[in-house]
């Protein structure tokens, strides 16, 4: 009788063990599958709260371009070039506006033809020399943007890039976003970096290079401007002024100086393309929106460029 006790002790033991088992997996399945709910619901409200903040950003695009009252500049002094966060309530939504205006356009500089406009192609070359990187760069960018399948010495056509694993081919045409330019060869994650700042592949229409304000080109793009422009204490003296007044003509700057004359035609004091990054966080759920819009003071403005992740 002890031992048919004991095994009966034994069996309800195990059965008790499985229970418990069940009971816990069962518990660990409702709060993993109410945990996805709940997280699936975060980031479709973070998502949502990124796209929000694209309109906000074209809202107050749309506000600084009033506020100057016809005025043919845009500088960051203005309203967009802060950096905006809002309380949504259930998250938080955060904007930042960089105009790709003051920047230079690579498609000017490399050319589908290959005869790229002389302007840009010159302040390519010293832009890399004043990031200290190697003007042989060039070569690679121009054969990806050109049709023809004659590499230059230091460039890459379809043999190269079909030898990479995975093979992919140039693209023969018009650079279409700046993430692109990672598949260029030489253009490593280090070299776009110090790039993003000054260059855009927006911008260009009909063959003709759009102008770069200068109100809003970084510091490194200032100086390659003309060779003159590292002569004497000319970026500094943009620099410093951008501090508390705008540029509203090259004359503000260069006053009679012929550097001014040379610059006409090639830089502005207004911009008319902007890069909108909105962030989204509901919780721990975190969406970004990207948009390249023109046309901010239309109704609805004219988006070149989107991307949400």
């Amino acid at each position: 009788m002890r031992g048919e006790k004991g095994f009966a002790l034994v069996i309800a033991l195990v059965v008790t063990a499985l229970l418990v088992a069940l009971l816990v997996e069962f518990v660990n399945e409702v709060y993993v599958d109410t945990s996805h709910s709940h997280n699936f619901v975060a980031a479709q409200q973070a998502g949502i709260l990124a796209e929000s903040g694209i309109q906000g950003g074209i809202k107050l695009l749309q506000v600084s371009n009033a506020l100057r009252m016809g005025g043919n500049y845009s500088s960051l002094l203005e309203p967009w070039a802060s950096p905006q966060s809002f309380d949504a309530g259930n998250g938080t939504v955060s904007i930042g506006i960089e105009e790709e205006s003051g920047k230079l356009d690579l498609n000017s500089a490399a050319s589908q033809t290959g005869t790229p406009d002389v302007f840009s192609h010159a302040t390519l070359l010293r832009l890399l020399d004043n990031l200290k990187l190697s003007r042989d760069l060039y070569e690679p960018l121009a054969d990806w943007a050109d049709t023809d399948e004659t590499p230059r010495p230091n460039g890459a056509e379809g043999n190269y890039y079909r030898t990479l694993k995975p093979p992919y081919r140039p693209r023969d045409n018009k650079l279409e976003t700046f993430e692109e330019l990672a598949l260029v060869k030489g253009l490593t994650p280090q070299v776009l970096t110090q790039l993003r700042s000054c260059v855009t592949v927006y911008g260009s229409a009909n063959g003709v290079a759009p102008q770069i304000n200068i109100n809003t080109a970084p510091k490194e793009l200032l100086a390659s401007l003309h060779e003159d422009m590292m002569r004497g204490d000319w970026v500094e003296k943009i620099l410093e002024y951008r501090k508390s007044k705008v540029i509203k003509n090259l004359a503000d700057i260069f006053g009679a100086d012929p550097l001014g004359q040379a610059l006409t035609l090639k830089v502005n004091c207004k911009g008319a393309i902007y890069r909108i990054r909105a962030e989204g966080k509901v919780g721990e759920s975190i969406s970004i929106a990207e948009a390249v819009v023109t046309n901010v003071e239309a109704t609805k403005p004219t988006v070149l460029y989107w991307r949400q992740y």
